[in-house]
């Protein structure tokens, strides 16, 4: 959801800094513009770490003894792995 918002708060920031031409003596409509186009590159940038964090994780240790090899498979996922 991150990643869309942040592509969202991008797109309305361009809007503002580039499309709208309104006569404003109070605020900057094109300083906003370029704060949102901004934030929305930084929200977007966020997103994509979380979602290289939200990857499968294998761990497999191998034990090995007298009576034979053990070998224990511990996997861990994500709660969204399954929508994919």
């Amino acid at each position: 959801m991150s990643i869309g918002a942040g592509i969202a708060l991008f797109v309305i920031g361009a809007i503002l800094a580039f499309a709208v031409n309104l006569p404003n003596d109070y605020v900057s409509l094109s300083m906003i513009g370029y704060i949102m186009m901004g934030a929305g590159v930084v929200v977007f940038l966020i997103g994509v770490i979380l979602l290289v964090r939200r990857r499968q994780i294998d761990t497999v240790t191998r034990t090995e003894g007298a009576g034979g090899a053990q070998v224990t498979r511990s996997t861990t996922r994500s709660a969204n792995d399954d929508l994919v």
